[in-house]
């Protein structure tokens, strides 16, 4: 009898390795720029443009002429957050479409896309308590959590599916890890004293009660420690002959520099919205520069080839051996 056979195909769209980095990319960028547009609502006090969430008004979820251009800046951050996702959710049909699939991706583009709704209930929930400091904190803080998600996963995805290796010593990777806890916390006390100062994202907005001068020492200090723990970093690489880990580290410091030069002088000129948004965005810049010196530290090596299996014996000698 003819044997039919029938061949099984599988209809894909491959994704090369190289548009889903770029893909990758795209969302970091788009996650940074939400920071900065969402910092826009904020220092033209149009964080009440829309006075609820999530509708623009009790009956209409857009903005209305009577808003005006208050509530055309505030609207235009939350229709910025769609464009955000659909970003976020491209990534994660690429990483599903790529072949070979990273082992540890699809985790990371879908915790960047479930980050970013999880983000906009957060800035709902500014819109609801009438932009409490605390909040409005979380919210920034939210998106800076996004944005390592991201960059991790923009980072391995060029990475090679073995083992981790470390590229310096122990002691090395232990002070990235507290320079890296130092950047964070600089970012948290930010969000102290822009809860302090006068741009609150509304003219009628509650302040969290702390003494500006008194909180922007003490975020001023946790830069002087950061910057400090990033120069003791760049030399002890050069050190142990760590290039690559150095020179991350010489990005981080020149972030940081500028950064800081930024930050005083927004200080000491009584705080121009100008340069608060450029403070915001070089705040996101300084974690990604402290995320490069973290992922400098070690290295994912190739995946051990897999041993050929054996083949199966002749069906004369599996009857011989058992009889």
């Amino acid at each position: 009898m003819r044997r039919i056979r029938f061949v099984k195909r599988s209809v894909r769209f491959p994704v090369s390795a190289t548009l889903l980095r770029r893909l990758a990319l795209a969302s970091i960028i788009a996650n940074v720029a939400i920071v900065v547009t969402g910092g826009a609502v904020r220092l033209t006090a149009s964080g009440l443009g829309c006075p609820t969430w999530p509708r623009c008004t009790e009956d209409s979820y857009t903005t209305t002429p009577e808003m005006g251009v208050y509530g055309v800046i505030e609207f235009g951050n939350r229709l910025l957050t769609f464009a955000v996702g659909i970003i976020a959710l491209a990534v994660v049909l690429a990483v599903l479409a790529h072949r070979p699939r990273r082992r540890g991706t699809l985790p990371l583009a879908v915790g960047v896309l479930f980050g970013i709704p999880a983000q906009a209930i957060i800035g709902g929930i500014t819109v609801l308590t009438n932009l409490n400091p605390w909040v409005v904190g979380l919210h920034f803080l939210a998106s800076m959590a996004v944005i390592a998600v991201a960059y991790a996963l923009w980072r391995r995805i060029k990475d090679p599916d073995g083992p981790v290796a470390p590229t310096v010593p122990a002691p090395l990777r232990t002070l990235a890890w507290i320079t890296t806890a130092a950047s964070a916390s600089v970012l948290v006390v930010g969000t102290w004293v822009t809860g302090s100062g006068p741009h609150a994202g509304d003219h009628g907005a509650a302040r969290n009660g702390l003494d500006p001068a008194a909180i922007s020492q003490v975020h001023a200090d946790g830069v002087f420690l950061l910057i400090g723990l990033s120069v003791a970093l760049y030399f002890a690489f050069r050190a142990v002959g760590a290039a690559r880990a150095a020179r991350a580290a010489a990005v981080l410091i020149a972030v940081e520099l500028g950064q800081g030069v930024i930050g005083f002088v927004q200080y000491f000129t009584h705080l121009p919205a100008v340069l608060v948004g450029a403070h915001m965005l070089g705040s996101c810049l300084v974690l990604l520069a402290t995320l490069g010196v973290l992922w400098a530290t070690r290295e994912r090596l190739p995946a051990a080839p897999e041993a050929p299996e054996a083949p199966a014996a002749p069906a004369a000698q599996r009857v011989g051996a058992a009889a």
